[in-house]
């Protein structure tokens, strides 16, 4: 790893186990009973179910603000208990313990990995390991060890492929920038997976009009408050993605649009 490493190991958590129920706060314990000084922060835990796509681009709109040396446990496994692999990462500045599922390729396409294994290696795992919990017994022990200081070549043998996503991206279609929501957060935000640089080298200083799920939205503006209350607008969010959004409301009950909606930006002539 570059950088300035913490003198206390953060492990950061990104689930989709909810907190209704026990799964993340044992996910914890187990890290605690490990290595003791580890700093847990969690990312979340309302990934929606099995949604592997949704973890991917969550971790990667975070992982980066986090301090160099962290370690992120990613359990959002529609696999588990299955033959597929579990696998730990290392980019340089982070290293990541995860189902080898494609939760990692957003943050892999950004930051290719210097070092994948498998976790092979039983002793850094619980002594059984459940056939439905695995993030309990197989994925928290490895992070937990990684986090007192266990070299990641030592939790098992190294891995040349693992499975990486189809990840959406933006295209050009009959002289337009074609695109699609990918995520909603919370405030209803659709966002989508045109970046800033994209569309600035589409748009290449010249007007634009952005439309989505056939709606056609009023205007870009710089942050929400600059649109009218309840107003639609576009802008580019916190990622740096472009993003419809609906002053002090919900753009995605709004519209009656979600994930997977076509989003479109051509040139104004």
């Amino acid at each position: 790893m570059t950088g300035r490493v913490m003198a206390r190991p953060v492990v950061a958590l990104l689930t989709d186990f909810g907190t209704r129920d026990h799964y993340a706060g044992t996910l914890k314990g187990v890290l605690l009973g490990v290595c003791p000084d580890a700093t847990l922060v969690d990312i979340g835990h309302d990934v929606p179910a099995h949604d592997v796509l949704t973890g991917a681009l969550e971790l990667a709109a975070c992982y980066r603000y986090f301090p160099v040396g962290t370690i992120f446990l990613v359990v959002v496994d529609p696999g588990v208990g299955s033959s597929r692999r579990g696998l730990a990462a290392d980019t340089g500045d982070y290293r990541f313990v995860a189902p080898d599922n494609g939760v990692l390729s957003a943050v892999f396409a950004e930051t290719p990995p210097k070092k994948v294994v498998e976790l092979t290696e039983r002793k850094y795992a619980r002594p059984t390991v459940s056939r439905t919990f695995e993030g309990r017994d197989r994925f928290a022990p490895a992070a937990g060890h990684l986090a007192k200081g266990v070299s990641l070549v030592s939790l098992g043998k190294s891995l040349a492929n693992y499975v990486v996503l189809d990840l959406p991206r933006p295209v050009l279609v009959d002289g337009e920038l074609h695109g699609t929501v990918v995520r909603l957060d919370r405030f209803g935000n659709l966002i989508t997976n045109i970046d800033r640089r994209t569309l600035e080298k589409f748009a290449d200083g010249r007007p634009i009009a952005v439309e989505v799920g056939g709606t056609d939205v009023p205007r870009l503006v710089a942050t929400y408050a600059e649109a009218a209350p309840r107003e639609i607008c576009a802008l580019f969010g916190s990622t740096d993605h472009l993003e419809v959004a609906v002053n002090a409301g919900d753009a995605a009950a709004v519209l009656g649009l979600g994930r997977g909606t076509p989003a479109r930006v051509r040139l104004v002539r």
